[in-house]
């Protein structure tokens, strides 16, 4: 147990400490970081001009001021959150962030980040609705060779299709490693609590992914060597945006409510799709990863296969009940929601929203709501 402590400690480390992870690594390798919004940024184009892609998705008990000027009070919190860090000096470190088009708040923060970030350049792409159509394919690498441009002038030489097609490799290899701890963390639950699976995911934002995928594989091997365990509590799955609030954890942690699972753009959306072998150029083959996708509000899905995908994981895991972490003033969680809630309960599974804020400065209202659902299960 000992060295699996050793490896959570770590990566704690690096995901409450990103900009320490950065800086180290930009002192190590003298190289330059770009930073990625959410929620699908193409980070293997990055990699493969050694620069470190870095997650830019907010962060929780920020002091909204600066930001104020930019954005409306009923705006998305981590688009909030993520400017006020930019506008306070956080992302300094960053040569250039690529912010994606995907819903009205991420086209607002393009345009007020090119006004208000003259040192950080904004490097826009857009992916298409129309996904599965070979039309969109081929659109969406054109919106990467866009990138790959602003990127290959940031980088100073060109991006080379061996250099690609080997950054792919490693992100795949990241998200196998990611989604067997996945698996192994619901099969152990006391040795993985809500706070430290999390915190495994995030770190990986700001690392470089051969170090981060070494860290996993070394956890997952220790954990594979144990002997499954039974929870003394209630399994949960969860489905959202972002659920990385340490306070909101506790809340689960406190009531045993132990999550098992998720649907969650900041966790296994980002790593339960692999970037294909088929396709004539490694854009083409990001661009087709886009097609793929499926089960996540920001990707056109006509199917509705989200709520359907959520109860089938959590009958797969064992799963109590799900939590529907509804990222607040977010239009395509909102619209999801309905549709989702109704596949859940068709499926006979308890299922309970909770409003998830960035800016929120208590969870007492979420506790309740927790605690009530934790004593129904």
């Amino acid at each position: 147990m000992t060295d699996i402590n050793n490896i959570l400690t770590y990566l704690e480390s690096v995901a409450n400490n990103p900009e320490k992870s950065v800086a180290e690594y930009l002192d190590r390798t003298g190289s330059k970081a770009i930073g990625m919004f959410p929620v699908y940024t193409p980070g293997e184009m990055v990699h493969a001009l050694d620069m470190l892609p870095v997650g830019i998705w907010g962060a929780n008990g920020v002091e909204l001021d600066l930001a104020k000027q930019y954005f409306p009070a009923f705006c998305c919190s981590i688009m909030f959150t993520c400017m006020e860090l930019a506008l306070k000096g956080t992302y300094k470190q960053l040569s250039a962030v690529i912010i994606p088009g995907m819903c009205d708040t991420l086209n607002c923060i393009g345009q007020n980040w090119k006004s208000a970030m003259k040192d950080i350049p904004y490097i826009s792409m857009v992916h298409p609705q129309s996904r599965k159509m070979e039309a969109g394919v081929q659109y969406l690498v054109s919106e990467y060779q866009y990138v790959q441009k602003k990127l290959e002038e940031i980088a100073g030489k060109k991006l080379t299709e061996e250099a690609l097609a080997h950054s792919i490799d490693v992100f795949n290899e990241n998200r196998a490693a990611l989604r067997r701890f996945d698996e192994l963390a619901s099969k152990h639950p006391n040795t993985i609590n809500n706070y430290y699976r999390n915190r495994v995911i995030k770190a990986g934002y700001f690392m470089e992914k051969e170090a981060h995928t070494a860290k996993v594989n070394e956890l997952n091997d220790l954990l594979q060597a144990l002997p499954e365990e039974k929870y003394d509590g209630k399994r949960v799955v969860v489905s959202g945006i972002i659920f990385d609030s340490k306070d909101i954890l506790d809340v689960l942690e406190s009531n045993k409510l132990r999550i098992v699972g998720d649907n969650v753009a900041h966790e296994t959306r980002q790593f339960r799709t692999d970037v294909p072998k088929e396709g004539a150029t490694g854009l083409e083959r990001l661009a087709r990863q886009w097609s793929n996708i499926e089960g996540c509000s920001l990707a056109f899905d006509p199917k509705k296969l989200r709520g359907k995908m959520v109860a089938d994981l959590a009958k797969e895991r064992g799963a109590d009940g799900v939590i529907y972490a509804l990222m607040k003033f977010c239009d395509p969680e909102e619209y999801d929601q309905p549709i989702f809630t109704d596949d859940i309960r068709e499926a006979g599974i308890p299922m309970i929203s909770v409003e998830v804020d960035q800016q929120a400065t208590s969870a007492e209202q979420i506790r309740t709501r927790i605690q009530t659902f934790a004593e129904l299960l």
